[in-house]
């Protein structure tokens, strides 16, 4: 299944070049009293919602694609866990380049870690991203975002992709310079998730993935999964040995070499195969 928010959080299925407005299935989610849950409902519920999903979708009202404003895939994650120069080549490009990579920055991910972005960061793909700082260096990075599924820890490689609801497209926007990672990357709009959610029983092997990012019809990035340092497995591995993973949590696989900066007016299309395409305007903040 895809599955999306569109509009003014309307729940869709994408059916070829429409989608179906499913939003009745939001009854289905479990009430809850203060203090709320931290996890995702709708993610904790898509196994069991899977088939009621289905029947709906038949018979429910049909939007063409090309017609909604689509938001963020996941609505309300716990946390977003990033992984970063987890690809060679772009940890090799930042070596290189000392002039805009901290060298406090530049380790290989085993010694780095992971590190955290703020919820409030993230946007959907119609939504856009909005400038801030735009006197600082501000770079694009596509990545691979896996949608965990289940409450788990300290989970065995061989069970790893057992615990991920689905996957979908990530834009990790990054303010160059000397701060943590998680300041610089946390600003609002600075993580754009879509264009759906690509349920994992439709995307069984996250390994063999090509991405591509274009700004203003210029390539910028091309890679593919398999060249990942530590795969999707190894990355919920590394994670749950540091943090509960719960429904509805981020986790940002890294990105590519190719990383450059990007200005207001900028147009953005990313795509990975078996996913979708994601068209982002880039803005300036408005005060």
């Amino acid at each position: 299944m895809r599955i999306c928010f569109f509009n003014d959080q309307r729940l869709g299925l994408v059916d070829n070049n429409q989608v179906r407005d499913i939003s009745e299935i939001l009854k289905e989610l479990p009430a809850h009293a203060y203090p709320y849950p931290r996890h995702d409902l709708l993610i904790a519920a898509l196994p069991e919602l899977h088939d009621k999903i289905t029947a709906l979708a038949a018979t429910a009202p049909a939007i063409a694609l090309d017609q909604v404003t689509l938001l963020s895939p996941v609505q309300n994650p716990g946390k977003i866990v990033a992984a970063p120069v987890n690809y060679q080549k772009h940890l090799e490009e930042a070596i290189e380049d000392t002039a805009t990579f901290s060298r406090a920055h530049v380790r290989k991910i085993q010694e780095t870690g992971l590190f955290l972005k703020a919820t409030h960061s993230l946007v959907g793909a119609s939504e856009g991203i909005e400038l801030q700082l735009l006197e600082r260096r501000t770079d694009h990075e596509i990545e691979l975002a896996v949608i965990i599924g289940k409450t788990c820890r300290n989970v065995d490689y061989e069970d790893a992709l057992a615990q991920v609801a689905g996957y979908c497209i990530g834009l990790d926007i990054t303010i160059r310079g000397p701060e943590e990672r998680s300041l610089r990357k946390s600003l609002d709009t600075y993580t754009v998730l879509g264009p759906w959610l690509v349920t994992a029983d439709e995307l069984s092997d996250p390994s063999q993935l090509e991405m591509t990012l274009l700004v203003n019809d210029e390539q910028r990035q091309h890679a593919n999964t398999r060249d990942l340092i530590l795969d999707v497995a190894d990355l919920i591995v590394f994670a749950s040995k540091f943090y509960t993973l719960e429904p509805g949590d981020i986790l940002l696989t890294g990105t590519p070499e190719g990383v450059a900066p990007i200005h207001p007016g900028d147009k953005l299309c990313a795509s990975i195969d078996k996913i979708g395409t994601i068209d982002v305007e880039v803005k300036p903040i408005v005060s």
